[in-house]
């Protein structure tokens, strides 16, 4: 190809400062080193996360540097490889991962995590392997949100978070599995191990939330309940498995007392996926007690929560899960196959398609609760 070896010069969508409209830009994008590839982004999520770090960095979550591009939900084609890379060539259709799978270091080969560390510490601030960025914009650096940055129609990431995957997948739909819907799912199936026949209650109904109501369907629960604020996701909850839906506005007591009440108890597994600590607490108080798991996948990186300890030793489980606890390069490419083979829902996620030019739009519909989804079109701009 025309562009091995060279900076390509595309467009992306910038996060200069906190709490401001991201800027779509003309950004230069290096060639990849050793052990990076060099990605032609077709497809990206926008995630609550992303939301999250610009519009309330240094509240639940961490603070990076910028000017920065987000984006850590997406799917596309190897453009180039750098040296020593043997598992990827041009052409090949890829997503992109925040989570890195080397496969050799001690928790890539126990069955026990899926947290491998390798390059975690620069994914985490922004930068690659070698403390610097591929991405450069007016003459400076700009950081890559969790070494991703898919608000950009080439980026550059190592090679072990990349999940090489089946050439007749849509790389508009299973662009999902990069963060939202891996990370529900899992929470349920892996995380969870929710059972046949069992009571769940999944506490908030975004994308992640209702990935983890598939799971427990899927799981063949026999009670799930989807507690959400906003009542026009009921429609769609169902749709993915739950049985009943609830509001906590309606009631004047704790949901958690509501849940307990109506479950006889409580439920033998809660699943929080909103990243309130507030929130966590209710769904770990509507688990039944002696055996009831509490699964945390709802995001957050600085808040404190708290539960009372005579309900944990009355035999309940609190856990907590990453990326839905798979294995990423691993997995990744077992989830599509499970799409492909109509075992896994995805188009019923995504409500908007949008050019990376609206990408502002896209975080309004996500902030006011209108959109499960939107799918950014790279390409297109």
């Amino acid at each position: 190809m025309a562009t091995v070896g060279k900076v390509i010069t595309c467009k992306a969508a910038v996060a200069w400062e906190p709490g401001k409209p991201l800027c779509i830009e003309e950004v230069e994008v290096a060639p990849p080193k050793a052990h990076e590839v060099r990605i032609k982004v077709v497809a990206t999520g926008v995630c609550h996360t992303d939301w999250e770090y610009l519009f309330e960095t240094g509240k639940g979550m961490k603070f990076r540097p910028f000017p920065l591009v987000l984006g850590h939900e997406a799917a596309g084609i190897v453009e180039s490889t750098g040296p020593e890379v043997t598992r990827f060539s041009p052409g090949d259709k890829v997503i992109p991962l925040f989570l890195p799978y080397c496969g050799e270091c001690e928790r890539c080969l126990s069955p026990k995590t899926n947290h491998c560390k390798k390059n975690w510490t620069n994914m985490q601030a922004g930068v690659l392997a070698d403390g610097t960025s591929r991405i450069s914009c007016k003459g400076q650096q700009v950081y890559q949100f969790l070494g991703v940055s898919s608000f950009s129609q080439y980026t550059v990431v190592p090679d072990t978070s990349v999940a090489k995957i089946r050439s007749d997948a849509p790389l508009d739909k299973v662009c999902l599995l990069g963060c939202g819907v891996s990370t529900g799912y899992g929470a349920a199936i892996n995380a969870g191990k929710v059972e046949k026949d069992s009571s769940c209650a999944v506490f908030g109904l975004g994308a992640v939330g209702l990935a983890a109501v598939m799971g427990c369907k899927v799981a063949m629960a026999r009670r799930i309940i989807g507690v959400d604020i906003n009542p026009d996701k009921f429609e769609k909850a169902r749709q993915f498995g739950a049985t009943d839906c609830i509001n906590p506005r309606d009631y004047s007591k704790p949901i958690q007392e509501v849940v307990v009440e109506k479950t006889g108890g409580g439920v033998d597994y809660a699943l929080e996926c909103v990243g309130s600590p507030a929130i966590m607490n209710a769904a770990f108080e509507s688990t039944r007690d002696a055996w009831g798991t509490c699964v945390i996948a709802g995001w957050t990186e600085t808040e404190v929560m708290s539960i009372s300890v005579e309900k944990l030793l009355m035999g309940r489980t609190l856990k907590g899960t990453y990326f839905g606890g798979w294995k990423s390069v691993k997995d990744v490419p077992k989830l599509v196959d499970d799409y492909m083979n109509h075992k896994l829902k995805l188009d019923e996620f995504i409500t908007e398609k949008l050019p990376l030019v609206q990408i502002n739009k896209a975080f309004d519909l996500l902030k006011s609760g209108k959109s499960i989804r939107t799918v950014i079109s790279l390409q297109d701009s």
